[in-house]
């Protein structure tokens, strides 16, 4: 029996060079896509007006709000129908766009943004959040929501999870414990926002 071929390298989008396990991304907002790139490519990219800013680094961080997550009431007014999703801002068109992971990849539906503004009143991730290239991922789980700000790469890596690992109508066991490790990880890197000062 023929062994099966090894995977072939990932290389960058622009140079061609080959790329390492963790490299970065940048998100080409003409075609809502993300296309994988070398360091020398990601600091070309990040100059003023390269490439008429066609292309957005994605970023690395990961901050969480502890105390200050959303609550039910955010959770209805944006009609989610499952546990886990996560929210983006586009550029090309500027809208809200909601994303659920599944057995399909990710289904998308937009947000009218009146919604959008009503359920992030005050949300501090929110205000925050970097259109094309950070999303907002959020998990409810025993009637609590968490809430990240992340990169965006990383909500498709969780995308890419669960297609791999869904079984069944719920995603089986083996997409929960995919989950259960996902948000722990994430968890584990979220640097928390400061508190709030007054004067």
């Amino acid at each position: 029996m023929r062994e099966p071929a090894p995977p072939r390298p990932e290389r960058c989008t622009f140079c061609g060079a080959g790329l390492p396990p963790g490299h970065r991304h940048l998100a080409d907002t003409a075609e809502r896509a993300l296309v994988c790139a070398c360091t020398a490519c990601v600091l070309l990219f990040q100059q003023p007006g390269a490439a008429d800013g066609r292309y957005r680094v994605v970023p690395d961080r990961c901050l969480s709000d502890p105390g200050r997550e959303p609550g039910e009431d955010t959770w209805r007014t944006l009609g989610i129908p499952v546990s886990t999703a996560f929210l983006m801002l586009g550029t090309a068109p500027a809208r809200p766009v909601l994303c659920y992971p599944g057995p399909a990849g990710a289904t998308e539906s937009d947000l009218e943004p009146e919604t959008w503004r009503t359920a992030f009143a005050g949300n501090r991730l929110a205000a925050l959040l970097e259109p094309d290239v950070e999303a907002l991922l959020l998990r409810r789980t025993h009637g609590r929501v968490r809430c990240f700000l992340v990169p965006v790469d990383r909500a498709y890596e969780l995308v890419g999870r669960m297609r791999l690992h869904w079984r069944g109508f719920d995603g089986g066991s083996e997409a929960h414990a995919e989950l259960d490790a996902f948000f722990a990880a994430v968890q584990e890197r979220a640097v928390a926002l400061p508190e709030e000062t007054t004067p």
